[in-house]
């Protein structure tokens, strides 16, 4: 089992460094728009303050929209802006550690007063989304994040697949409450490389989100990483 073989792997080496640095690009729907947004994030872990460079693409309108490789081409092109944070401004998706037992990670995720809810798989699997994605797991997290997944109702493997990026992962699907939230899986290191939410009806049926996780480390301050010769404490999901 994947989670096996990750929780075995050597310590991550920057757990004592003091932020937390993640790069997102992201498609997400406002209303009848999509917005599209490219995010490097810096968050002190002990006090909450931080910095983002954020950059914007052109809204998309419509919602029947399948997000395509050449449009991270246009967040490039976008202007960035910078933000500064002050203390307690920003937030991982789980305050204090993780739990290691699976079984309450899953509580924390998704309230246990919901699981015989139709839309408990996607609450969890939203909650799992959210977590890798807004603070760094080191392997045992990761490990422990996978088995919390498989543990998701209607959880099914759909074979390998690749991201707007390019990155071959293990897919897993759940379709639930009227969406199907797919999470592609890096298959050596566990990673969550890219998630996609898509709403199957209703009034507005279409794209819901799609992530890509791109980067993620502890790192020394808020200027790190500036290029690739930072790698040996940035995790770069290739």
């Amino acid at each position: 089992m994947l989670a096996d073989t990750i929780s075995t792997a050597p310590a991550d080496t920057t757990d004592g460094l003091p932020y937390t640095y993640l790069h997102l690009q992201s498609w997400a729907r406002a209303s009848t728009t999509i917005v599209r947004t490219d995010v490097r994030r810096w968050r002190h872990d002990a006090d909450g303050s931080g910095r983002e460079i954020i950059r914007r693409a052109p809204d998309l309108h419509g919602l029947n929209h399948q997000p395509t490789p050449q449009e991270r081409q246009e967040f490039s092109r976008a202007v960035p802006h910078t933000l500064h944070h002050g203390i307690g401004d920003l937030h991982p998706h789980l305050p204090g550690d993780i739990p290691a037992n699976p079984r309450e990670l899953i509580r924390l995720l998704a309230p246990p007063a919901l699981a015989g809810e139709p839309a408990y798989p996607r609450i969890l699997t939203s909650g799992i989304v959210e977590l890798a994605t807004s603070q760094h797991l080191n392997p045992r997290q990761r490990a422990t994040t996978l088995r919390a997944l498989a543990a998701a109702p209607h959880l099914t493997y759909k074979g390998t697949t690749t991201d707007l990026a390019g990155r071959t992962g293990m897919s897993f699907e759940i379709v639930a409450d009227g969406s199907t939230s797919t999470l592609l899986i890096h298959p050596d290191t566990g990673d969550l490389l890219a998630a996609t939410e898509w709403i199957n009806g209703g009034r507005r049926p279409g794209l819901h989100s799609y992530t890509l996780l791109l980067a993620h480390a502890h790192t020394r301050s808020t200027d790190m990483p500036t290029s690739p010769t930072t790698a040996a404490v940035v995790t770069r999901l290739r």
